[in-house]
């Protein structure tokens, strides 16, 4: 019994090793194949870069006139509609003058009154001062009718104002135009009450001159320090998709305007309107440049986030034909692993008014590997960045690297065949 355990015991320990055996000659052919990093390049070329913030805003008329009434009645005719040119001057609404004419009547009758209360004042005073020359009548007669004819003189004087506001109130029941321009808005009907209490009630708005409008855009305060008056700016608005209208900046108000914890300032764009084509109230989106640079050398903003990784583990890595990693540094390139000098990645943003040029690293592929070069660069739009020196038109960089799948197994699976010799 013993012969046969330690036979079987035997036989296993010469299975087992055989085993180990097998797998210590087949791990080499069975080891994947490192693959090589592969390199995404793109080609230098010339363009025109533009630094450019961006804002939204609404189109407004440079000058809108409210029209209202001065005194409370009912709208007896309105002669002014929606889209009406007016001049300065005409009529665009009549109230009922029936309450106000008689009004004013009332005043003139009053006044008529109190010019004959002056006369007889008058006499009287007249009166007493000769009795009083001629010792006939007492001085206190006479103080009495002059004090009566000062009195008079007054009611006179306010009667006359009444009459005045009657007359003022009168002609405020006819409404003319302010302004030369367009009828925008109307908003009262004919038979309307307007009741002016507090505040004037509101009839028409008009705009003085639709060939001139202007963008009130709020520019974020992130922006607002390179923006300056004069500077020129581009907009589009929904309704004319694909076109693109200039204008200027006119005014950067110093006023900030905060909602929800959010700090823009008004920035006034002009813009001319010949053919009528922009509306009052329609939505802009403005991007106002703050320096451009035509013909430039751009280089792509891919090449200045670019930094050579030092790869990862055998077969790591997306599969041929995926997607580049993005050529980000890992914590073992922050040590030094990676190739090259190590540079600072702050990419310049699109709408940052940088103080000059500055040095930045770049890599371009000698004999397939990457090589590190300073470049100097300036203006930005956010895409692409201006090179002032150190790299010339169709040289080629590196935006980003990926390292393809495993080659795969490169051996027969019977490590006693004929396979490949083993490494």
């Amino acid at each position: 019994m013993r012969t046969e355990k330690g036979s079987a015991v035997l036989g296993w320990v010469v299975v087992l090793a055989l085993i180990g055996t097998a797998a210590w000659f087949a791990y080499p052919m069975l080891k994947p194949k490192e693959a090589k990093p592969q390199y995404q390049t793109v080609p230098v070329k010339r363009a025109d870069i533009v630094q450019a913030v961006t804002a939204s805003g609404q189109l407004s008329a440079l000058v809108t006139v409210e029209v209202g009434s001065q005194i409370s009645g009912n709208i007896k005719k309105l002669l002014a509609d929606f889209n009406t040119p007016v001049k300065a001057g005409q009529i665009v609404a009549q109230l009922d003058a029936a309450t106000y004419e008689a009004v004013k009547s009332q005043a003139q009758g009053e006044l008529a009154n109190a010019k004959a209360s002056l006369e007889l004042a008058q006499l009287n005073e007249k009166r007493q001062r000769e009795l009083v020359a001629g010792n006939a009548g007492p001085q206190a007669d006479l103080d009495k009718a002059v004090a009566d004819l000062h009195q008079a003189e007054a009611q006179v004087q306010i009667k006359e104002g009444l009459l005045a506001k009657a007359s003022i109130d009168l002609q405020r029941c006819t409404i003319f135009a302010p302004v030369d321009g367009v009828v925008i808005s109307r908003d009262v009907n004919e038979g309307q009450t307007v009741a002016a209490a507090m505040t004037a009630p509101k009839l028409f708005t008009i705009a003085n001159d639709l060939s001139k409008m202007q963008i009130e855009a709020n520019v974020s305060e992130a922006d607002i320090g390179g923006v300056k008056e004069g500077q020129t700016a581009s907009f589009t608005v929904d309704a004319y998709p694909g076109r693109t209208f200039e204008g200027k900046v006119k005014m950067v108000r110093f006023a900030p305007v905060t909602v929800e914890n959010v700090v823009t300032y008004v920035t006034v764009i002009e813009v001319a309107n010949p053919k009528l084509e922009l509306r009052p109230g329609m939505t802009a989106n403005v991007s106002i440049v703050l320096d451009r640079r035509d013909n430039a050398i751009a280089l792509p903003n891919a090449a200045l986030r670019y930094k050579p990784s030092s790869g990862g583990p055998p077969g790591g890595g997306p599969a041929m034909g995926g997607p580049p990693s993005g050529g980000m540094a890992s914590s073992s390139d922050s040590k030094g692993g990676g190739k090259g000098p190590p540079a600072k990645r702050a990419e310049p943003k699109a709408g940052e008014k940088s103080d000059g040029p500055s040095t930045k690293t770049i890599y371009v592929l000698d004999n397939g590997e990457p090589k590190a070069i300073e470049v100097q660069v300036g203006l930005t739009d956010g895409v692409a960045t201006e090179a002032i020196s150190g790299i010339e038109e169709g040289a080629e960089v590196v935006t980003s690297q990926f390292t393809p799948a495993s080659s795969g197994m490169s051996m027969s699976m019977n490590p006693f065949g004929g396979g490949p010799p083993r490494r």
